[in-house]
């Protein structure tokens, strides 16, 4: 096989393995979802509603779901009056930490060129 199919395989497998990701991560809410849950470790439904301007509940529960399926949550129903749920990162869900951290210093440095501020 020669050098340049080799190379064009492998941008075919970077290239998969980019969409693979976006289709995961895709949606106008999940990064921030994860970011919230991301931040505070643990979170409640209700605290990632108030964190996620703009998410109807609906919304919410589904990408929340969504999230637990592709196994980067896990939803903790504690024995409480009433039942309290709360989210968190799984192992997996954890390794898109440097991710967040990484699109949040590139947010706040795009801003500034942006707006200045």
């Amino acid at each position: 096989m020669e050098c340049k199919e080799v190379r064009a395989d492998m941008h075919k497998k970077e290239m998969m393995a980019v969409q693979d990701a976006m289709d995961v991560l895709s949606g106008k809410w999940k990064i921030s979802i994860i970011s919230s849950i991301c931040f505070y470790n643990k979170r409640r439904f209700s605290d990632i509603l108030n964190d996620v301007k703009g998410i109807s509940n609906k919304m919410l529960s589904k990408e929340l779901k969504e999230l637990e399926i592709n196994k980067l949550i896990k939803r903790i129903v504690l024995d409480t009056q009433p039942v309290t749920v709360q989210y968190q990162l799984t192992e997996h869900g954890k390794t898109l930490q440097i991710i967040i951290n990484n699109l949040t210093d590139w947010g706040k440095a795009h801003r500034k060129k942006i707006i200045g501020q």
